[in-house]
């Protein structure tokens, strides 16, 4: 097995640059343009090159990051810490910066001061940014200011993003819980404004239309307390209903207690299903029934895209959403 190791410099020559020009795009600096950056990424593949990080953040005397930016829908950090989501997210990430001796840095955002915020942290990016939850405009408003950039979320079609099916994962949940024989199928669905909630939304709106159903649902903002009030709130004005469709499992989680709490047996009166296979699908009981989001596969992805440097405009890299049967819905 050969032992050469390709340099900066080799870089320059296979690319017929300087090795100022090559340093400039291997560091996604400015002042290089289109054709040299195409000739220097050729090289860089060619040869197999791969940059010495901590050589590349002594020289720019800042510490390499991987920025995480989510928007908050309730008290600040204390929701994030608090949220499986986001412990998913940083446990897929980490590894992958460990090894190239890089750290991750988190922002959690009030949705009222996000747009400002998003700019200052886009003038300080530097190896890029994982969008953990952002609307499509600020996400589009952070890739205008920074290229370095993957939504893990739906969002803008020019934004670098992994894919996850929500729209299909929730259309899965209702049809299974239709195949069991339940025919009042509510729904408790995140934040507005969230796009995974949208398309989960969308998603159980499509099944239902499809099946001949009845749509019955409220909004449960993504935390326990949330899914609880609205179950009770449903099961109050529609008490014939006999299963729930629930966007997160920490609704879920709170739509279970609220059932029990009325008397009502899971799965025997209601069958319910969540959505992400988070750790609150099983401390639940029952244990949930639930949509598996592969969210640490999904976050070490998006980083090691931002490692190889520019991603592409548009790009997707697509995950399934897998049915994970528990006894919330034992037949």
């Amino acid at each position: 097995m050969s032992s050469f190791k390709p340099t900066i410099e080799d870089v320059a020559r296979v690319a017929g640059v300087s090795r100022a020009t090559a340093s400039r795009v291997i560091n996604n600096a400015p002042g290089a343009s289109g054709p040299l950056r195409a000739r220097v990424h050729a090289a860089v593949a060619e040869l197999g090159y791969q940059p010495n990080e901590t050589a590349r953040a002594l020289a720019s005397g800042r510490q390499r990051t991987v920025d995480v930016i989510a928007i908050t829908y309730g008290p600040g950090i204390g929701w994030l810490g608090t949220h499986p989501y986001f412990s998913r997210v940083l446990a897929g990430m980490m590894p992958v910066l460990e090894a190239v001796n890089a750290q991750l840095r988190l922002h959690a955002l009030g949705h009222e001061t996000a747009a400002e915020m998003i700019d200052e942290i886009a003038t300080n990016t530097t190896i890029g940014a994982v969008l953990a939850d952002i609307t499509p405009a600020l996400a589009t408003r952070f890739y205008r200011r920074c290229r370095r950039t993957v939504s893990m979320v739906p969002t803008a079609s020019s934004v670098p993003a992994m894919q996850a099916d929500n729209i299909g994962g929730a259309y899965t949940a209702v049809n299974e819980l239709h195949r069991l024989g339940r025919r009042r199928i509510a729904a408790i669905h995140g934040p507005a404004l969230n796009p995974c909630a949208i398309d989960r939304r969308t998603g159980y709106l499509r099944a239902v239309r499809h099946l001949g159903l009845t749509g019955v649902d409220a909004d449960g903002d993504f935390h326990r307390e949330g899914g609880y009030h609205a179950a009770r709130k449903l099961l109050e004005q529609h008490p014939d209903i006999d299963a729930m469709f629930v966007a997160c499992d920490l609704m879920a989680a709170g739509a279970v207690q609220a059932i029990t709490a009325t008397g009502r047996r899971v799965p025997d009166d209601v069958s319910i299903i969540g959505f992400d296979d988070s750790i609150a699908s099983v401390c639940s009981n029952p244990m949930l029934t639930t949509m598996r989001l592969p969210v640490e596969d999904m976050a070490a992805a998006a980083t090691r895209l931002l490692l190889e440097g520019d991603p592409a405009p548009g790009h997707r890299q697509r995950f399934p959403v897998d049915l994970v049967l528990r006894d919330s819905t034992r037949n």
